[in-house]
């Protein structure tokens, strides 16, 4: 007897889009696992609570699956739960290994069965890191702070004593730069030897060291080459200035996060005065235009919207809107 498990997920709570997809699943199922009509004998559906429209049993029956029994259960509303999903389970009159089919936005619920990754770039302050994360929650998988890897590397640079980042002064540093990231009760940390410096390189003058050391090719190589290591191991969700373009240009997700100047600025105001810092609106903003020309004009690896990257412009959508857009997206996609 096999137990088969799979999901699939719909953008909208629609009729024909249910039958499409309950029937791509199980005709996916099915070939997969190189079953016959007749070895199917119990489907089992689930969907979450935003699916109403009609039955994915019923789907499944339109879709020609008539020989097994069917059944239709719906989830209760769960917060953060994966929306418009569907999740079914086939019991099958064979022996042997079952291939568990994932398709669409639900690939990201099984991570042992496909590792996929979501690059989100931007400019300073667009609120990609902030979404990074909510995505991250969201399908449960990896959140790497790409900049705060950059910011640790200024800051290291700065306590070694360099008032001026240039490739003959930072390279040598590199070959001993203790930085590494750990992952502590789902957040992480960014650690220089044992220190933990995650609160450190927030600070606004660690922020600009950051931007000038960041254009340098060989900070660049080295944080890429460790980026790239991650990625490679486990689902995750990357945010910075050259992700989808440079870093993980085969990512099957990509965004460009922006927002005006001002809208960034205030941004950036509230959350450094909320941290005890006395800042003006007007200086943060200039410094947020010189930080976009800096990334946007160095040498290698500029900041720079992917061909293939779905903008979003956030000036006008909170953070919940801004992380909605971008699921219907990914799951419009897969």
């Amino acid at each position: 007897m096999l137990a088969i498990r799979g999901a699939t997920t719909i953008t909208a709570d629609e009729p024909q889009q249910i039958r499409e997809a309950v029937a791509q699943l199980l005709r996916e199922i099915a070939e997969k696992n190189r079953l016959r009509a007749e070895e199917m004998l119990f489907i089992l559906f689930s969907n979450t609570a935003d699916i109403r429209s009609l039955y994915p049993a019923k789907a499944a029956r339109e879709a020609g699956f008539v020989s097994p029994a069917l059944f239709s259960a719906a989830e209760p509303d769960i917060a953060g739960a994966l929306p418009l999903c569907i999740r079914v389970l086939v019991l099958a009159e064979k022996e042997g290994k079952a291939a568990h089919v994932y398709l669409r936005g639900a690939a990201s619920l099984r991570k042992d069965l496909k590792k996929f990754a979501v690059a989100l770039d931007g400019p300073s302050g667009s609120g990609k890191s902030t979404v990074a994360k909510l995505l991250a929650e969201k399908f449960d998988i990896l959140y790497l702070d790409t900049g705060a890897m950059y910011r640790a590397c200024a800051l290291y640079a700065a306590r070694a004593g360099l008032s001026e980042f240039t490739e003959e002064a930072v390279r040598p540093l590199l070959a001993s730069l203790p930085l590494r990231v750990e992952y502590i009760d789902g957040a992480q940390h960014t650690m220089l030897g044992e220190e933990d410096v995650s609160e450190a390189i927030r600070r606004p003058e660690v922020s600009m060291a950051a931007s000038r050391i960041s254009a340098l090719r060989c900070v660049r190589e080295k944080m890429v080459e460790m980026q790239r290591k991650i990625a490679s191991e486990r689902s995750c969700v990357l945010d910075g200035r050259d992700i989808g373009s440079f870093v993980l240009p085969n990512a099957p997700f990509k965004f460009y996060v922006t927002a005006s100047s001002k809208v960034r600025a205030e941004r950036r105001c509230k959350e450094l005065r909320a941290k005890g810092f006395a800042v003006e609106l007007g200086a943060i903003q200039k410094e947020i235009e010189e930080r976009d020309a800096n990334d946007m004009n160095r040498e290698f690896s500029p900041l720079v919207r992917a061909e293939d990257a779905v903008l979003v412009d956030t000036s006008d959508l909170t953070i919940g809107e801004v992380v909605d857009t971008i699921c219907k997206k990914i799951q419009e996609k897969v």
